[in-house]
């Protein structure tokens, strides 16, 4: 017996008319739908007619249903994976299930639609078309300001929560404060909203602006600064966290890459 099709279906993002034809006729034709939480999909399916049997597929469980997906596959059964917005495998369950269906030799088909980073990018200004996208930034404040600090050439792409936006706001303020940042929320639905500014500016914002709904953002890159001056600043944060005096590191600034002592001192005064 022939395996069965894996297909990858991308579903909207909050506007449920943003899905295309060929992801409501493959929901249709597949013998079974996994997706992450079975109570969001059944608003889909409703909408469009879609009466296809549906089984959960969450981080928690993807590996035990990983296996039992696997089976179906083998078995000739036809399976969709969607997650409960947008494009499954960013920032989304299905990993495993696509990596243990390739070994087994069953076909994976992408069925491509909506995507919050793209939405986000495709709306804002850029000067370059790369990007880095990192799923959701790290938990603490230290591994966030590392990964700031490795890609501060890059626009970096990321996915943040509500409950988490302003402290991210915040990390990115006291160490780049400099660097734009964009933010998408409720994208596609009827308070859609895209701001970009200085983090500062963004959390005075959001302080007495209601946040919900998930958030895809981007940090500029900072590649148009004045490289020596960055690196300068660097440095100077590298002191601080030694304890030194701004006295002492105006001079040790000074004796050791010969940047003006008043430039030093300027960037001292402003926290840049």
């Amino acid at each position: 017996m022939a395996y069965g099709k894996l297909f990858i279906v991308s579903t909207p993002i909050g506007n449920l008319s943003d899905i295309t034809f060929r992801a409501v006729e493959t929901l249709k034709s597949v013998d079974i739908i996994a997706c992450e939480d079975t109570r969001n999909t059944k608003i889909l399916c409703e909408k469009y007619e879609i009466l296809t049997p549906l089984i959960s597929y969450h981080k928690f469980s993807e590996a035990q249903k990983s296996t039992v997906l696997l089976d179906k596959l083998k078995t000739g059964c036809d399976v969709a994976l969607v997650s409960d917005a947008g494009t499954p495998l960013i920032s989304d369950p299905g990993v495993k299930l696509v990596e243990a269906a390739r070994l087994e030799g069953v076909d994976v088909v992408p069925i491509v639609g909506a995507s919050a980073i793209l939405a986000l990018l495709a709306s804002i200004p850029r000067q370059t078309e790369s990007f880095k996208f990192v799923g959701f930034l790290p938990r603490t404040k230290s591994q966030i300001q590392e990964l700031l600090k490795i890609n501060r050439d890059e626009n970096l792409v990321f996915y943040e929560s509500p409950n988490r936006l302003i402290e991210t706001l915040s990390v990115v303020s006291e160490m780049q404060n400099t660097r734009k940042i964009a933010i998408g929320r409720e994208l596609t639905k009827k308070f859609e909203e895209i701001r970009v500014d200085i983090p500062e500016n963004l959390i005075q914002y959001y302080k007495s602006h209601v946040l919900k709904g998930e958030i895809a953002c981007m940090a500029y890159a900072l590649a148009d600064e004045n490289g020596e001056e960055y690196e300068i600043k660097e440095k100077i944060e590298t002191l601080k966290e030694l304890k030194l005096s701004d006295r002492d590191i105006v001079s040790v600034i000074n004796f050791l890459y010969s940047f003006p002592k008043n430039k030093v001192k300027e960037i001292l005064l402003n926290k840049l």
